[in-house]
């Protein structure tokens, strides 16, 4: 594991705090403790010399008093806690060793470590990156979110079905998190708002009537790579203002006597909540509301318990909201301002206006949140008077800007047609909109957000996305690792630009080969992880093909796994046919309630069962879908890939960041011009891709203007066809012939053929077999495969978060980077 050398580690001192440690905590000598009771002394003797670091760190900062980002998102997917931290130490390569020398393998104890279940997708993922960047750069920085007991769920795979169980990862406690209940806050839901007048003749706004849970702060440490520095992530526990009501209990109301606990409970227990019902959109709206206010006012009283005029705010702090959820931050500040510290209404706008900055995550219009004015209005009834005057004077500006246009008003008014759209809040509010790849900031500006591109348009930037090298190469991809600090040095590990100092070696027969070899290992790695949880047998000689996202139809798994079963025909039709051997890998979690995406699951597992247990194509095929999708396993996947699949309808994805993680790799993408993909393909040239389908103004225009008409390729293309009616003829589900039909309709649709085929899978079906093709005849290559391989991972530098932290730094936050003297070497907890 290639990192900066910790000479002010002791190795002896080490091994007599773990000892001490497992004393303490289990009355056991490390001999006689079990793996996990060994990974709990560990992460308390590590922990150790994390707090060190972070008292350190909030000296400086307190006495420094630099401008502090607080990075507001619904996730965080952090993954597993220790390796990281110890990375990030520069201590991974010493504590590995002098832990073999206990006899105790690290790689062990870091499995016993549940992956902190604290988000789901891509967005989590990218701020848990940004975390991680903000720490190793020197920037004061707070990510504020929920401590969600049960996470979005454990997928289970039941006779090819998800299963949503419980992610129950707090059962043995996290090792890593602190308890600080002296910054708890109330929150307050629902009521009624009267207004007061104070001695000064002003309206004072008083919420009564109301209920309430008070907001407890769990700290996570997150350490910078080298520096010493240790930032904080803040996940707001909730829990009942008053735990037990006994009179209600003494009086057989067992149910009030609990209530307040169950309101408490209930706010934190899962990530997303099925919302396909009225009760869990309420859910979901206390969720937001609930860890917004908890971190607002908590950012306000830090502020103030340092300065005295709240009116120069914004001077040091800024809130960035990571998507939609947490823009009821910008009433929520208002609130404060107004009603807490009697700002005039100018004044506390002028600060949150100069507070508040929105990144939006998505293209599809569908998907920018809103909310109903009854539910909004009920649940948080000064909020939405907040909201309702912004949008009156908002409407006012959008009438003084075109006068006489109401279409414009109705298109950009922030409430409208008993909604409240919480995108148009922040743009309205915030200081900068920002898009995460060039393409999706583009598409904003021309299309989905043009009203608001005309009025405002300096408000609008793009930031790429990026991701830790530390995680995703350093500590997932040890191999590669080594190779690449042994030919460039390790400053890429800070400084990604420099792995481009292996491009020369792209050429090399002897750098080829080691780089495949290195490939290879992976493979046989992720080979026996699939064997011992999928109990598939795969060959690490075949090519890997790899598809893990989140399970949406507009990122086309449904393509992926119409074209494995196309493939199949054809094998079985022409046995003869020099076909080399392909693993196609799936990874995915459906919202629980998003049943197209589920089926799709359903499907992926039925083709694997029929593919996989035929013995006639000689093993030419595999498929297997990775349970319980997650960044520990996605640090295996990611290693071992050889083809990173990146298919998204053009147009539909914002930006990706797996696609980062597979070429940062050394895996060749197939995909879309889409998302990120198009700055890939900028970067390390469309000869080291395979490119294929619709473009995105392709795409644009037919839904725009039509003239697609899906049904016309299932008449036309009898390979297409035949694999559509595998769909209803039994053949990937004998017992149930038509469990499959509304796939097959929503690519087909008789009835309405104008929403037929969505996301043109058929349309770029046979672009997609002959980009597929292009791969396997690069693949019998395989030094003019291991060249581009190499080139891939040489031209990645681009893609690190650190990279577009440092955009994020010097046009929208402005921070002051921070120096510490770095604080290292493991002692003794106690």
């Amino acid at each position: 594991m290639p990192a900066v050398e910790n000479k002010q580690f002791d190795k002896e001192s080490f091994k007599k705090a773990l000892g001490d440690n497992c004393k303490v905590l289990f009355r056991k000598t490390i001999r006689e403790a079990d793996k996990d009771q060994v990974f709990q002394a560990l992460c308390v003797t590590v922990k150790d010399t994390i707090v060190e670091n972070w008292m350190e760190t909030q000296r400086v900062y307190e006495k420094e008093d630099p401008k502090t980002v607080y990075y507001l998102s619904m996730e965080f997917l952090m993954g597993r806690a220790l390796g990281n931290n110890l990375i990030n130490l520069c201590e991974y390569k010493e504590v590995k060793k002098a832990l073999k020398e206990l006899d105790i393998n690290l790689d062990y104890l870091e499995d016993e470590e549940p992956d902190a279940a604290l988000g789901n997708g891509g967005l989590g993922r990218l701020a848990a990156c940004f975390l991680d960047s903000l720490a190793t750069l020197g920037y004061s920085a707070y990510g504020c979110g929920i401590r969600y007991k049960y996470g979005m769920f454990k997928q289970k795979i039941r006779d090819g079905y998800q299963i949503e169980a419980p992610d129950d990862w707090l059962r043995d406690g996290n090792p890593f998190e602190l308890r600080r209940r002296e910054y708890k806050k109330e929150v307050k839901f629902g009521g009624y708002v009267r207004v007061e007048n104070d001695e000064k003749g002003r309206n004072h706004f008083v919420q009564d009537g109301y209920q309430s849970v008070m907001a407890v702060p769990y700290d996570m440490p997150i350490v910078g790579y080298g520096n010493g520095i240790v930032n904080t992530l803040r996940i707001w526990d909730a829990e009942p203002v008053e735990c037990f009501h006994l009179d209600s209990f003494d009086k057989g109301d067992y149910k009030k006597a609990v209530e307040q606990d169950n309101l408490a409970r209930n706010i934190v227990e899962v990530l997303y909540p099925n919302d396909n019902h009225y009760a869990g959109k309420e859910l979901r709206l206390k969720q937001q509301y609930f860890f917004i206010s908890a971190s607002v006012q908590e950012a306000v009283a830090k502020y103030m318990r340092k300065h005295s005029d709240i009116r120069n705010f914004a001077e040091k702090n800024v809130f960035q909201l990571n998507d939609t959820h947490p823009t009821v931050a910008i009433p929520e500040l208002m609130r404060i301002l107004m009603d807490d510290y009697y700002l005039t209404w100018d004044e506390a706008w002028e600060v949150t206006t100069h507070t508040c900055a929105y990144t939006n995550h998505t293209i599809m219009s569908e998907a920018l949140e809103k909310w109903p004015i009854e539910l909004f209005s009920r649940l948080l009834p000064r909020v939405y008077q907040i909201v309702e005057e912004i949008n009156r004077r908002f409407c006012l500006d959008i009438s003084k800007e075109y006068p006489g246009d109401q279409d414009k008003i109705r298109r950009m008014a922030i409430i409208y047609d008993g909604q409240v759209r919480m995108a148009y809040l922040a743009i309205c509010a915030g200081f900068s909109v920002n898009g995460v790849a060039k393409l999706h900031t583009d598409i904003l500006k021309q299309q989905e957000l043009k009203d608001f591109y005309e009025m405002m348009p300096k408000k609008f930037n793009n930031k790429t996305n990026g991701i830790t090298q530390r995680r995703f190469l350093l500590h997932a991809n040890p191999l590669l690792a080594d190779w690449v600090t042994n030919h460039v040095g390790a400053d890429w590990i800070t400084d990604l630009s420099m792995i481009k100092g292996i491009e020369v070696y792209a050429d090399d027969k002897k750098a080829q080969s080691e780089f495949m070899n290195i490939k290879y290992k992976n493979k046989v790695r992720l080979a026996k992880y699939i064997l011992e949880h999928n109990g598939i047998e795969v060959d690490p000689r075949s090519i890997f093909d790899v598809q893990v996202k989140r399970l949406h139809e507009y990122k086309r798994q449904l393509l992926n796994i119409l074209h494995v079963m196309y493939l199949y025909n054809k094998i079985k039709e022409h046995p003869e046919l020099d076909f080399f051997p392909r693993t196609f890998i799936f990874g995915a979690k459906a919202a629980a309630g998003y049943k197209t995406a589920k089926l799709t699951i359903k499907l992926i597992n039925s083709v694997a069962d029929v593919v996989n247990n035929d013995a006639s194509i000689e093993g030419k095929l595999k498929v297997v879908f990775i349970e319980d999708y997650k960044v520990s396993n996605a640090e295996i996947i990611f290693a071992a890939a050889d083809v990173s699949e990146q298919i998204s309808t053009a147009s539909k994805e914002a930006s990706g960041t797996g696609n980062m993680k597979f070429m940062l790799n050394g895996a060749l993408t197939i995909g879309t011009m889409d998302g990120a993909n198009v700055e890939i393909a900028e970067e390390v040239g469309e000869e080291n891709m395979f490119i294929f389908g619709l473009s995105a103004q392709e795409v644009i225009d037919y839904e725009n203007n039509g003239g697609y008409t899906p049904m016309d390729i299932f008449n036309n293309d009898q390979d297409i066809r035949n694999v559509l009616m595998q769909l209803i003829n039994g053949f990937y589900a004998k017992n149930d012939p038509e469990l499959f039909r509304d796939l097959y309709n929503s690519l087909l649709n008789t009835q309405s053929t104008s929403k037929a085929d969505r996301y043109f899978i058929l349309k770029d079906f046979r672009a997609y077999a002959l980009a597929q093709e292009s791969v396997e005849a690069a693949y019998r290559d395989q030094k003019g495969w291991a060249r581009k391989a190499i080139l891939n991972v040489a031209h990645s530098g681009k893609f690190s978060s650190d990279r577009t932290i440092k955009e994020y730094v010097d046009e929208i936050w402005h921070l002051d980077k921070v120096k510490l003297r770095k604080k290292s070497g493991v002692r003794r907890q106690g």
